[in-house]
């Protein structure tokens, strides 16, 4: 007689308990098991608990290949799902297997776990296995499918509501909970206030800050502050929401004729600006791509306003970055004349409102909504479909796409939705849309590679530039990750090339994400390890930090709208010296489209308590020794980047958090 002990681990998520009947079948090369059920004396299966059971067999099954679990109802309960997150085996013959789990199981459904070290597809030898490798992704494929909502942007999962994702994918009722009580108190807040809905105009812009008086940070309380100042303006192109979009300035373009005597009072005493250009010292922002794309009309007819211009910025001698120049649109003309610090103050700030709101505008479409949640849902879908559970690959990177189906689906109705504050904005949903499509078409492979992104914009020496700093730091331990997972994986480039499901899925994202562009230089296949490392870098980096990067922030920047508002009514300055500080309020949202925008924000940034942060791993899924101990080292060296963020931030007036490894959660999750 041959006994088989399963430890088997119900899940701690919330009703993860089950009191149906489980029952599991051992598959072996020498034959399976009867079907038995799982039952000690009292409760089985209750949630965050191990429970131990011995399958009895009358010889040895041989190699343990698969164990398929099958749930019953007890006596005529109502459906009662169950989360297992795992069974370990031990053998007869003292093997001890994982077979991870980490799903939900219904009723009269059979799931199959397949145990042991990762395996590639080209690894695969038993008759067994093969099948079931190819049924589990037959399945998939058939489970999760592209749809194409727009031909400019990437493809989208197939689902278009949260209950058609399988439950696994789903926000835990913990999580859901917190996100509607967030809600339900945004909303209790606005309604007693009388804001809701509300088309009055802000008596002025003090009167802004009651907008949300109960959630204040730090930070959004310095912005409300300090907003108006120019060495702030110039903070937030560094550590911001948006750090993504200047780049050191050699040559002026043609259409943006800044002369010497126009900036010369904002340089060092003595330099000119050719001086400080060859320096390296002046910067840029071009708002060209922006250019053409028409803005939304309201539903009376009344049109709203975009710029589409230049900043230049010049790096002081006291390391600040200062704006010099601002002309709010593309072609030099009287009527565009260039804003300079010297101006009238209302008309300064009143240039350095235009531009910061089609940035606003580009950052929340581009940079945040599509460079991080359009491609992880891509990445996410294409991993599901194209690996099996036991790929390394799959073991990998699904952590990295918890939530991310969910979120997305959700965000798609609530952003772009008829009252969706992105659909509320100036450009409007067909205008974002839009923009995301000249982004998309233009976007490069090192754009989405922090090292090579930071060398071609000419960023590599500005100082105080915590975003690049600490940004770089996390890619390389990133990297020094994967290359270690990678290479433990597929010792040579033979071991790419072959593996028939690790090219099908690089393919379907270069198709379904970057729409088959080849200008832009994302791999349609690998041939070597050193480029699979590369593209798997870009992938875990893109959804964890850069997204806590450009999504964190977004409270603490821009709940106070004037910051950086998404819609404005009053047409941009064309003349100097004719705006007052009720011209700038004329212009800013009304009472009610402002708390649209501050709500979003708000829901956006905020944080809950199921949260998972890089480097967690809190799913075990690897059964080999080395990647557990890759894992391990991983996780020790983002402690010790945090604390010496920590020790960085205590000495800075201004801290940056938002790459902080304890701040950076492990997937695009809200």
């Amino acid at each position: 007689m041959a006994e088989y002990k399963l430890q088997v681990t119900t899940g701690n998520l919330e009703d993860a308990g089950t009191a149906d009947r489980i029952y599991v079948t051992l598959f072996g090369t020498e034959g399976d098991s009867e079907r038995t059920e799982l039952d000690n004396v009292g409760i089985d299966f209750r949630t965050g608990t191990t429970g131990t059971y011995t399958i009895k067999s009358n010889s040895s099954l041989g190699k343990l290949l698969l164990i398929k679990v099958e749930k019953d109802p007890l006596l005529t309960l109502p459906e009662d799902e169950w989360y297992c997150s795992k069974i370990v085996a031990t053998t007869p013959e003292r093997d001890v297997i994982l077979f991870p789990c980490y799903r939900w199981i219904s009723r009269g459904e059979l799931v199959e776990l397949r145990g042991g070290k990762a395996v590639k597809v080209f690894e695969e030898n038993h008759p067994l296995l093969i099948k079931h490798r190819e049924t589990e992704l037959a399945f998939k494929k058939s489970l999760y499918q592209w749809e194409i909502v727009d031909e400019k942007v990437p493809h989208k999962i197939h689902f278009n509501h949260i209950s058609q994702l399988p439950a696994e994918l789903r926000f835990s009722m913990s999580k859901n909970e917190e996100v509607e009580y967030s809600k339900r108190t945004i909303g209790r807040e606005l309604f007693f206030k009388g804001l809701v809905g509300s088309t009055e105009q802000w008596e002025n812009i003090e009167a802004i800050k009651t907008v949300f008086s109960s959630n204040k940070t730090t930070m959004s309380e310095y912005v409300a502050d300090h907003w108006q100042e120019d060495e702030f303006f110039g903070y937030q192109y560094l550590n911001a929401t948006n750090p993504n979009v200047i780049k050191r300035c050699l040559e002026l373009p043609r259409n943006f004729p800044v002369m010497e005597e126009m900036v010369e009072p904002f340089l060092k005493r003595g330099s000119s600006l050719k001086k400080e250009m060859e320096k390296g010292n002046i910067f840029i922002r071009d708002q060209k791509i922006m250019d053409g794309i028409p803005t939304r009309k309201l539903k009376n007819g009344d049109p709203t306003y975009m710029t589409v211009g230049f900043c230049l910025f010049y790096m002081n001698p006291e390391n600040k970055l200062m704006p010099i120049a601002i002309q709010l649109n593309q072609q030099p003309s009287d009527q565009n004349p260039i804003f300079l610090p010297s101006d009238l103050d209302t008309d300064w700030l009143l240039a350095k409102l235009f531009f910061k709101s089609s940035d606003v505008m580009e950052y929340e479409a581009v940079h945040h909504l599509m460079n991080t949640h359009f491609l992880a849902e891509v990445f996410a879908v294409a991993t599901l479909r194209c690996f099996p559970v036991i790929h390394p690959l799959y073991k990998l990177l699904i952590p990295h796409f918890r939530y991310t189906l969910h979120i997305n689906t959700v965000g798609r109705g609530s952003l772009f939705g008829p009252q969706g504050p992105l659909s509320l904005s100036s450009l409007g949903y067909d205008g974002l849309m839009e923009l995301m499509g000249r982004h998309l078409s233009e976007m490069s492979y090192s754009s989405l590679c922090l090292p090579e992104n930071i060398t071609a914009r000419g960023l590599e020496s500005v100082p105080n530039f915590y975003y690049r700093d600490d940004g770089l730091k996390l890619w390389d331990i990133i990297n020094r990750f994967v290359k270690s997972i990678v290479e433990y994986y597929y010792p040579s480039d033979n071991d790419v090339r072959q593996d028939t499901e690790l090219q099908e899925w690089i393919s379907e994202i270069f198709k379904h994400c970057f729409l088959g562009n080849k200008q832009s230089g994302i791999p349609a296949s690998f041939n070597t390890v050193k480029e699979l490392i590369k593209f798997v870098t870009v992938v875990i980096f893109t959804v964890t930090a850069q997204h806590a990067a450009v999504n964190n922030g977004q409270y603490d920047f821009h709940s106070w709208t004037p910051n950086g508002s998404l819609l404005l009514h009053k047409p941009p300055p064309t003349t100097k010296g004719q705006s007052t500080m009720e011209t700038i309020s004329e212009t800013l949202p009304n009472v009610g489209e402002t708390v649209t925008f501050v709500t979003m924000v708000w829901i956006l940034a905020d944080t809950y308590s199921d949260v998972v942060y890089l480097g967690a791993y809190a799913e075990e899924r690897f059964d080999e020794p080395a990647p557990k101990q890759t894992i391990a080292k991983f996780q020790a060296e983002l402690s010790h980047l945090s604390e010496a963020i920590a020790a960085r931030n205590a000495k800075l007036g201004m801290p940056y958090t938002y790459l902080d490894p304890t701040q950076i959660e492990n997937s695009v999750a809200i």
